[in-house]
């Protein structure tokens, strides 16, 4: 059967074999026990000792042999290429079930045990084999006892310590010591070689000791052997005579013959120019050059046509020795050591060979077929040379075992065609060369076995939306099964979304909720069929929604981090915060709340990254976050003054920390101790990018100067001060300033200035000269010179004369520049004359216009600023007033003769008199001037108030207004129904005289809510409008009897026909209109507009859409009788007119009935009235 076929492991590994040709696949058999059970396998080597194995000979020698296979192998040894009778040594056990050998030596010399080893395992199917295993004692043998003699060496010559320490197993380690234990010194000039000498390129007077010692320490048994120590004296022979030299050589040796000089390098291992060497390919190379030569050669090493292999090589021993580790064929070539003083170099070549002890290129595999399957077992290795490989067959070699004719030897791999039942066997491949060897097991199983899924049932994966889903289905048969997947009995095959791997898994590359549910897995074989059912839930990825943010913050502020994750309903994600990667303080300040990382009182060591890890069961997101701690920076140090001049120096400085906020600029303050101690006063501001500031500078002062860095937190702390720095006096370079001139009396002026700081007055002695003069007269200034004051009082001046005043400052070493003059006046005195001619123009009742003629300004006596009006009310024109009213007072600045009175009392008399008036008081009034406002429209009258007379009537009481504002002409009321969604009906007015405070309001429609207008009025119009409301009573008895008929059959159906009559009524009424009709509803609208809005006429004030057209008469009906009742007329604008029999009805909307219900219409033309048909509203009526 020709196919490509795949394995499933135990574990869920893959081992694959090459193809050739008509080959197939190799399977080995899962270690699970259901499927072993019953199931044969030829046996495997789990675990053996390794190939050299070196023993403790105070412990019991154990050497490993482990197989497995079904069934349990048996195992048996060869010892030096013969049988082991292991029974037959009562010193030798072997592990039940197991091939390991226990040796018990006690007693017993290791030795007798020494040997090569061969473990064998067996059962039915085959024979595997263990390495060749060497057992080797380990030996840690004693120095052979000599007698050393002392060294004696002249000094500069070049000296080898000798150690040849005994041949142990394992080579021991060397390392020379002195009699105290302690460790020689080694440096360039002293240094161990890789075989344990110990080589001086030259020797110095101090190398001169006598305990040199040499230690071997055996790893193995962990022992110390020590050689005798070793004397060396070095002589200095030009400083001796003979005989002392004598003394010295008597019985030693002696390292040269005469004296020893500078000279160039010279190799003392290895000798010569070129030496070979040979390494194993993957050991460690290591090459050795020690040279003499004085001074101390430098070592340095180069590789001949190439270079060192850059990550694998080190130098040791002070440059003497170049390692590589892991060396590979390229690492073969000539190395170049290279040893250099100053009085000459000399090299030596290296030639490094590299081989190779066999190693694997393709390892031979298990194998297992189904019967009359073909399959091929590989062997190939490599080496330096190349290894010789050869086959057996259960431990025989392949030549001469049983032939079988189903496999043959080609190219040193075995080929299998067509194979039996029966016919399992394990093979030994073995490659070597003189290097070393290796040895493989591979079996081959010939099965025949029925499909079997080892993928537990119903096992249940789950994974997060767009994540990759693997669903498994291994299996194991013989032949190997054919897997085929199914979802919902579709079948699956590669896609885009669906990849189906060589080992059966179903991959879904990105999942998603649609992919849930269901899967099956079907592995066939000739032998039959097996299905498996697996299931996938796709839950919602866990996110971060809400991330920590950057944070910048103050130290022993707070800080917090928000983490807010969205998640799957039924996965649970913990929360874990990580500072710079690692778990977070164990500080109390860090509190971690359910969706955040709280830091209190923030320190400079909580800086760094905050990472927020949300985890589920099966995914995990995190964001992270930086932490940045501010404070104010550190005060700069370092002060220096450099530079110095007379005004000026420069001053540098060191900023300080500026704790992760920059600086902003640099704050230079000053303190002049002279003038100021202690006082510190800002001077000058640089940029947070300079270190030096240029001071300009004041002269007379003690300077002292102090840096404060400034950045986003706030200023640091001042820096420590400067040296002080001390200015030269000079005269004043400034006067003064705020130079005043004030008028304090008639007779008298005050000049008043800012005295100069201490800083401004330039030097000691600080005076003020004080000048004036009359500026209208030609007069020579008068001066004087004061000290300390800001003012001086100049008495005997004229009334409010002009002066010119300087102030100039003098010390000690001069005045200052020239000063400026400043204009001002001597004391003002009050004007003397009134104004005259006041007139004054009402404009209004509330306004008048006043007017006077100037006064002379030389009677004002100083600067005129201006006229104040004085009036008040006398008496209202309309009525006596009780109480006196105060006067009032308004001032017009400024020179102009009138201003406008404002606010005044319509219809009142007024008296007003003017002053004028300066800086320093008013003068005399004017006479008095008496005047008259006109009429103006009254106040609203004081009160209004409704009342109840009986079911179709109200009465109306009101107030007169409290200011009249002129002769009342009378009252305008109007009024207007409002229903229950507080619609207003149509509005009637009446005319009421002056001398009236009530009227009865009757035909009124009972149970009715209506509102109420009243003005009062003058010639000049009507005032403020006063409203309020009323409400006409209810007849129970109508009501209860509505109640009582509303309930009885006939009435319901008595209504039913009145709305069928009025439903005809309306059909006519719509005809009749179409020919011609006339319904004045528009009219009636507009007759009744809201009264807030209707204009009123401009010669009395009335509404003129409510007078008579004709003579502007009174409407009729406005006249009141004595009983002050208003009876019913035939006005136009009564209500009954739009209603025949009397009231007005309004619908449940609140809209006029009336209009639309038969309006008497006059003929104008033949003067007689003509009714039309009924209004339906009160035929309804008539019947309640």
């Amino acid at each position: 059967m020709d196919r490509k076929r795949s394995c499933t492991l135990c574990g869920g590994a893959v081992i694959m074999l090459l193809l050739l040709g008509h080959m197939t696949r190799a399977l080995e058999v899962p270690l699970d026990p259901k499927v072993l059970e019953g199931l044969p396998q030829p046996p495997t080597i789990t675990h053996q000792s390794p190939k050299d194995y070196i023993i403790d000979p105070r412990e019991n020698i154990i050497i490993h042999c482990e197989a497995k296979g079904k069934p349990h192998p048996s195992f048996s040894w060869t010892r030096n290429g013969t049988h082991f009778d292991v029974e037959k040594d009562s010193k030798v056990i072997m592990k039940p079930n197991s091939g390991t050998l226990v040796i018990d030596i006690s007693g017993e010399k290791a030795e007798a045990y020494e040997g090569v080893y061969q473990c064998i395992a067996r059962n039915d199917h085959g024979s595997a084999m263990t390495n060749n295993i060497v057992i080797r004692q380990s030996r840690s043998p004693l120095w052979s006892k000599e007698k050393i003699e002392p060294i004696t060496v002249q000094r500069g010559m070049s000296l080898v310590l000798q150690c040849r320490p005994p041949a142990g197993l394992p080579p021991p380690i060397i390392f020379w010591m002195d009699n105290n234990f302690q460790r020689l010194p080694q440096n360039s000039r002293v240094s161990q070689a890789l075989n344990g000498d110990l080589y001086f390129s030259n020797v110095l007077m101090e190398d001169t000791r006598n305990d040199y010692i040499c230690y071997a320490r055996f790893p193995h048994t962990q022992t110390i052997q020590q050689k005798q120590p070793i004397t060396v004296n070095v002589l200095d022979i030009e400083a001796m005579n003979d005989t002392v030299l004598a003394a010295f050589l008597n019985g030693s040796d002696f390292w040269g013959d005469s004296p020893s000089g500078e000279r160039a390098p010279t190799f003392m291992n290895p000798p010569g120019t070129h030496s070979t060497t040979m390494v194993l390919k993957g050991d460690t190379l290591q090459l050795e050059c020690i040279a003499d030569g004085l001074p101390t050669p430098d070592i340095s090493w180069s590789k001949v046509n190439g270079d060192l292999p850059s990550s694998r090589f080190s130098f040791h021993s002070f440059q003497k020795t170049l390692k590589i580790t892991e060396v590979t064929e390229a690492d073969g070539g000539d190395y170049l050591c290279l040893a250099k003083n100053r009085l000459g170099s000399n090299q030596h070549i290296i030639t490094v060979v590299v081989r190779a002890a066999p190693f694997w290129i393709s390892a031979p595999q298990n194998l297992i077929l189904a019967p009359k399957e073909s399959g091929m077992l590989t062997c190939r290795a490599e080496g330096n040379p190349k290894p010789t490989v050869t086959w057996s067959v259960n431990g025989i070699p392949i030549e001469n075992s049983h032939k079988d004719p189903s496999r043959k030897v080609e190219n040193g791999n075995i080929i299998l065609s067509d194979v039996q039942t029966g016919s399992s066997s394990v093979y030994q491949c073995n490659a070597s060369n003189e290097y070393g060897y290796l040895l493989a097991n591979a079996f081959v199983s010939v099965l025949a076995e029925p499909p079997r899924v080892l993928t537990p049932p119903n096992h249940v994966y789950s994974v997060v939306t767009n994540s990759r889903a693997l669903l498994d289905c291994a299996s194991f048969g013989s032949p190997l099964p054919k897997i085929t997947w199914f979802k919902v009995n579709q079948s699956i095959v590669d896609s885009d979304s669906f990849i189906i791997h060589k080992n059966n898994t179903l991959e879904i590359n990105v999942a998603r909720p649609l992919n849930s549910g269901k899967y099956t897995c079907i592995a066939s074989n000739s032998l039959g069929n097996k299905e498996n059912h697996v299931y996938l839930e796709v839950k919602e990825a866990t996110r971060i929604i809400r991330q920590p943010e950057y944070k910048v913050v103050q130290r022993n502020s707070m800080a917090v981090f928000e983490c807010k994750v969205k998640h799957d309903e039924s996965l649970f994600p913990s929360m874990i915060w990580l500072k710079d990667n690692m778990e977070l303080p164990d500080d109390t300040r860090f509190e971690v709340g359910s969706d955040s990382l709280t830091i209190h009182d923030v320190r400079e060591d909580d800086e760094g990254n905050y990472t927020c890890i949300r985890n589920t069961t099966l995914d995990q997101d995190s964001a992270s976050a930086m932490l940045t701690v501010v404070e104010q920076p550190d005060p700069p140090t370092d002060l220096e003054l450099t530079d110095q001049r007379e005004r000026s120096v420069r001053l540098t400085w060191t900023p300080g920390d500026e704790n992760n906020s920059p600086i902003q600029l640099f704050l230079i303050q000053y303190e002049d101790s002279l003038h100021e101690p202690g006082v510190w006063v800002n001077m000058t501001e640089v940029s947070g990018t300079s270190t030096t500031a240029h001071l300009e500078l004041s002269p007379y002062v003690y300077y002292s100067f102090r840096v404060l860095a400034l950045n986003e937190v706030g200023l640091s702390k001042p820096s420590a001060s400067s040296r002080q720095y001390r200015t030269n006096p000079a005269r004043p370079d400034m006067n003064p300033a705020n130079v005043e001139v004030i008028g304090t009396s008639p007779d008298s002026m005050t000049i008043t200035w800012r005295e100069l700081s201490g800083l401004e007055s330039n030097g000691p002695g600080l005076q003020y000269k004080v000048s004036w003069r009359h500026k209208d007269l030609d007069q020579q200034w008068t001066s004087l010179t004061l000290a300390n004051v800001s003012q001086y009082v100049v008495p005997g001046t004229p009334t409010f004369a002009p002066y010119e005043v300087t102030v100039q400052a003098v010390n000690d070493y001069g005045s200052g520049p020239r000063p400026e003059v400043v204009l001002g006046y001597s004391g003002e005195d009050l004007p003397t004359v009134a104004p005259e001619n006041v007139r004054v123009s009402a404009q209004n009742g509330t306004m008048a216009e006043v007017l006077w003629d100037a006064v002379p300004l030389s009677t004002v006596r100083g600067r005129l600023n201006g006229y104040k009006v004085s009036y008040w009310k006398m008496r209202s024109l309309h009525k006596e007033d009780l109480d006196p009213v105060k006067p009032q007072e308004l001032i017009f600045h400024g020179s102009e003769p009138e201003g406008l009175l404002i606010d005044l009392h319509p219809y009142s008399q007024y008296t007003l008199n003017i002053r004028t008036f300066n800086g320093k008081g008013d003068g005399p009034a004017s006479s008095n001037h008496i005047f008259e406002t006109p009429e103006g429209v009254p106040g609203p009258p004081a009160d209004i108030k409704i009342q109840n007379l009986n079911l179709d009537s109200l009465v109306v009481n009101w107030v007169p207004p409290v200011e009249y504002n002129g002769h009342l002409t009378g009252y305008l009321l109007k009024y207007q129904p409002i229903n229950t969604t507080d619609e207003l009906g149509p509005l009637k007015e009446l005319l009421l005289p002056a001398n009236e405070t009530s009227v009865t309001l009757e035909n009124l429609k009972h149970s009715t809510h209506y509102k109420f207008y009243l003005n009062a009025m003058t010639i000049k119009g009507s005032g403020p409008t006063v409203t309020k409301e009323g409400f006409t009573m209810v007849d129970e008895a109508m009501t209860s009897k509505q109640v009582d008929i509303a309930t009885q059959g006939w009435f319901i159906g008595l209504m039913c026909a009145i709305a069928l009559l009025i439903l005809v009524l309306l059909i006519v009424c719509f005809i009749k209109r179409n020919k011609g009709g006339k319904y004045p509803v528009k009219e009636k609208e507009d007759a009744h507009q809201d009264p807030e809005i209707q204009p009123m006429k401009e010669d009395d004030g009335t509404f003129g859409e409510y007078s008579d057209t004709e003579d502007h008469k009174p409407l009729k009906g406005s006249r009141t009788p004595s009983n002050g009742t208003v009876k019913k007329d035939d006005s136009d604008d009564s209500l009954v007119d739009y209603g025949e029999g009397g009231d007005g009805q309004f619908n449940e909307d609140g809209s006029f009935i009336g209009q639309y219900s038969g309006k008497k219409e006059k003929d104008t033309a033949e003067g007689n009235e003509s009714s039309e048909a009924p209004s339906p509203v009160n035929a309804m009526n008539s019947f309640v």
